[in-house]
């Protein structure tokens, strides 16, 4: 008999966060069992929490990897446009991508609504991508002397606090989507006032 060759375990780890995640996607987080992930793979449970101890763990990895892959597109920051335009064009393009989320894929934004609320790795690593994303927004502005504040880091934090109504999950989905917009600009006209005309000290 030929024995197959030992798969690495990278790559049956990603076959599990790809399985999972098109099953967790069609039935949902709570109707998807570690049993049905296994049996689609051909493999035991057991060998499922080898590589993820819990479906939490599982659900979390899978959340992280489409945080990554969404927040990716917006990196290259590479909008040709003044600082405060830039802002509200990167923004509104997060939103609407959350928001479009939530209509094709209901299941997997239920996921990172649950994790978000766990306050799981993926949750956190979502708020570091998202803070990076404004660092870049602010040290653009500040560069090309648009925008004046004394530390960029500590106010990008504060740029990213003040646009969690329109990117965090818990908040879009309670939201309608006409208001959303309305207030993403709004926010987006306060934060480029803000940064442009810094309170005196």
């Amino acid at each position: 008999m030929v024995r197959r060759p030992r798969r690495k375990a990278e790559e049956t780890r990603e076959d599990i966060l790809s399985t999972a995640e098109t099953l967790f996607r069609e039935q949902g987080i709570a109707k998807c069992s570690i049993a049905d992930v296994a049996h689609a793979l051909h493999m035991s449970p057991a060998n499922i929490f080898k590589h993820f101890h819990s479906k939490a763990a599982l659900a979390d990895a899978i959340c992280d990897r489409h945080i990554n892959r969404m927040i990716g597109r917006f990196g290259t920051l590479d909008e040709v446009a003044p600082a405060p335009e830039r802002l509200v064009i990167v923004v509104r393009k997060l939103m609407e991508a959350h928001l479009q989320d939530i209509k094709d894929n209901p299941y997997l934004f239920e996921m990172i609504f649950l994790m978000s609320e766990a306050d799981l790795p993926s949750g956190r690593h979502y708020k570091e991508l998202i803070e990076g994303l404004f660092i870049k927004l602010v040290r653009h502005g500040v560069e090309s002397g648009i925008y004046k504040c004394r530390d960029i880091e500590s106010t990008s934090r504060h740029v990213s606090a003040a646009f969690a109504s329109v990117l965090h999950p818990v908040l879009l989905v309670k939201s309608d989507e006409a208001e959303l917009h309305e207030r993403c600009d709004g926010l987006a006209e306060l934060v480029n006032a803000a940064l442009q005309n810094p309170l005196a000290k």
